[in-house]
């Protein structure tokens, strides 16, 4: 299968540049693989949408400012990071990052942030086509203190307001995080849980449908632009995630009981369909997964699914498009695009049954 069958045209105006006024506003697509139909509704809704016995699983991971703005020196131009991940094996304070301008920043090459109270020095150059640097950050030791005051959010390039150096504002410390957000490690958002509010949780446990927590660090790989045609040579960069035995017990108690599994994001679906056995049962554990999900695949433990609109020809919409069907799909994003939903991680939602 291409990457080419999984483009759709949206219209720049329907990119959600700014949260709703509240998390639970959202409009919600409600989409039916059975029936091949959807409907139009409201994330408020999604407690009458399920039901006793139902088990929801959020992602918990927490958002941490892995952008920096700094100035190379002595030259002073202008240079942006967006750290991906840490390099524990080349010693303390080595991050992997994306770099703007990257051309400049050959190895040992220099650059300073907050006036200098946070420096960081090239040491290693990546041959990928992203042309990632690794580099050591001083003081490696106050470098979580420093990055939580001299960070910013890292929100998604289609987020313009004005310009990217003043794209982001203090809102979005609060609202690129879902209320779930716990321990700290992810470059972007598990998206679908921003509409969730305690009101909506609360209504949810009071209905008898279960909430259980699992984490997965929403890293590069999520994202990543799909390089290659045809899918089959795809594959996801690695993440970490983490399921503990409380929530796979809970998850296989519902499951085991008639009740289905609702995972809220694609995060929350590869996490737990690389846990499940044959028999749709998880096991706790943890580690890396880079499962990538393409048309074809059977689905062990996720009987339901929340989930945002996501970007044209990206492996968020084939992991999708492989649990619903591709033309279900992509009608019901052309029905999206007619009636006007916001897309992407602002955006409104759909809930797959």
């Amino acid at each position: 299968m291409l990457i080419s069958d999984f483009d759709y045209e949206l219209p720049e105006e329907l990119i959600a540049q700014h949260p709703a006024e509240r998390r639970d506003a959202s409009r919600m697509l409600v989409v039916e693989r059975a029936s091949g139909t959807w409907r139009d509704g409201l994330f408020s809704e999604l407690p009458s949408e399920l039901r006793a016995g139902d088990c929801l699983v959020v992602n918990n991971t927490r958002v941490f400012p892995a952008r920096l703005v700094g100035r190379r020196v002595p030259s002073g131009g202008r240079v942006e990071l967006l750290l991906v991940r840490e390099l524990g094996e080349r010693g303390p304070g080595v991050w992997e990052a994306l770099a703007r301008p990257a051309r400049r920043l050959e190895a040992g090459a220099r650059v300073e942030f907050g006036g200098g109270r946070l420096a960081a020095e090239v040491v290693a150059v990546s041959p990928s086509a992203d042309g990632r640097r690794a580099l050591r950050f001083e003081p490696a030791e106050d470098f979580d203190a420093l990055l939580e005051e001299l960070g910013e959010m890292p929100l998604p390039p289609y987020i313009r307001r004005g310009g990217r150096g003043d794209a982001v504002r203090a809102e979005d410390r609060v609202r690129y995080q879902t209320i779930f957000a716990a321990p700290r490690g992810a470059i972007a958002a598990p998206t679908a849980g921003l509409h969730f509010t305690t009101h909506v949780a609360e209504q949810l446990r009071a209905r008898g449908v279960s909430i259980v927590e699992l984490t997965l660090h929403v890293g590069y790989g999520t994202f990543a632009p799909v390089r290659v045609e045809d899918l089959s040579e795809h594959r996801v960069e690695p993440e970490r995630f983490e399921l503990g035995e409380e929530a796979a017990d809970s998850i296989n108690r519902a499951r085991g009981a008639g009740g289905r599994v609702v995972a809220v994001g694609t995060t929350s679906v590869r996490a737990l369909e690389s846990v499940a056995d044959g028999g749709g049962r998880v096991r706790a554990g943890g580690g890396e997964t880079g499962l990538t999900i393409t048309p074809g695949r059977e689905f062990r433990a996720t009987d339901a699914l929340i989930t945002n609109f996501h970007l044209p020809r990206s492996s968020l919409l084939v992991l999708v498009a492989a649990f619903a069907g591709r033309e279900l799909v992509l009608a019901a994003y052309r029905h999206a695009v007619r009636a006007r939903y916001r897309f992407y991680s602002y955006g409104d939602c759909m809930l797959i049954t």
